[in-house]
């Protein structure tokens, strides 16, 4: 987990965000490991107590703005459920 984390951090200095996609042809392995995570979550959300994906996994992965739901549509049409993770985000990171 540690090692694919790490090409995400470097992934994001790169191209200055967290959306990688599961078919990302420069690097593989982290584009099936993004979509891991994705899954994992999904679970995650319905079951906390899952252990397909740790809480602090997730907090390390939201820190650096990591995108759990990828859509290809303009960037001005973004899901609500993305907003409501962003708004809870910063509720957990600010407190107001």
């Amino acid at each position: 987990w540690d090692v694919r984390y790490e090409e995400l951090l470097s992934y994001v200095k790169e191209f200055g965000d967290a959306r990688v996609t599961g078919n990302f042809a420069s690097n593989p392995p982290l584009g099936k490991w993004v979509t891991k995570q994705r899954r994992d979550y999904k679970h995650f959300q319905n079951d906390s107590s899952s252990n397909v994906i740790t809480d602090e996994k997730v907090q390390l992965l939201n820190n650096i703005g990591f995108q759990w739901i990828l859509i290809a549509q303009s960037p001005k049409c973004v899901p609500w459920e993305v907003r409501y993770e962003e708004l809870k985000n910063y509720v957990k990171k600010f407190g107001n």
